[in-house]
């Protein structure tokens, strides 16, 4: 069985979505699936998160989840119960780390200084999230931490079409987090076509 970071690097692209009714999840998921990302970051930014995440993995059960903006040990358990691969969250909290070591469920933290990199390689992480990647620097940083330390990073806050292929560039780099393939107005008017468009264009970025 192939990990988690195996499977994002083959993905390269994340995309990070808020969706506000669960009840669409499903739909995007196969949208997702039958346009070449077969992947989602589900955030805790609202409400539906943790029923958005179970409905997609009940329609989809090989397709690759995690759990965004993970703040709390109580959304810890719920991205578990859900059906998660993996939960990211946006900082590095060691009380969150601990708990999703201690439930075994891979964890994704955010960190942008050497400090932080090496306060999460202190808890056994090698696999980090560069966040808020643009104002933290971008790729001449995510390169200067690179250079250091033996993590691979998943730089996501200001990634886009004209700068993505730059981060994967970086050797460091598994993947890639972006919000701009999945608009939320669009999962909110179901222009699932418009939806498609916008993934497919990205998997012609990766080619």
């Amino acid at each position: 069985m192939k990990t988690i970071n195996q499977r994002l690097s083959e993905i390269k692209i994340v995309p990070v979505i808020a969706i506000k009714d669960a009840g669409k999840a499903a739909k995007l998921a196969q949208v997702l699936v039958e346009n070449g990302l077969p992947c989602a970051e589900v955030t805790f930014r609202t409400a539906a998160a943790a029923q958005a995440i179970k409905n997609m993995r009940e329609a989809y059960p090989d397709m690759l989840i995690g759990s965004g903006t993970v703040l709390t040990t109580e959304q810890v358990d719920q991205s578990i119960d859900a059906g998660v691969d993996f939960v990211v969250s946006p900082g590095f909290n060691p009380t969150t780390v601990k708990y999703c070591q201690q439930r075994g469920i891979t964890i994704i933290p955010g960190v942008n200084t050497p400090s932080l990199v090496e306060q999460a390689m202190e808890m056994g992480l090698d696999t980090l999230k560069f966040f808020p990647a643009g104002p933290s620097g971008g790729v001449n940083m995510l390169k200067a931490l690179s250079a250091v330390y033996p993590v691979s990073f998943m730089p996501t806050g200001g990634v886009n079409p004209e700068n993505v292929n730059d981060y994967l560039a970086v050797s460091s780099v598994l993947a890639c987090g972006g919000t701009w393939m999945i608009p939320t107005d669009l999962i909110d008017n179901e222009e699932w076509e418009n939806l498609a468009s916008l993934i497919a264009q990205v998997a012609s970025i990766l080619k």
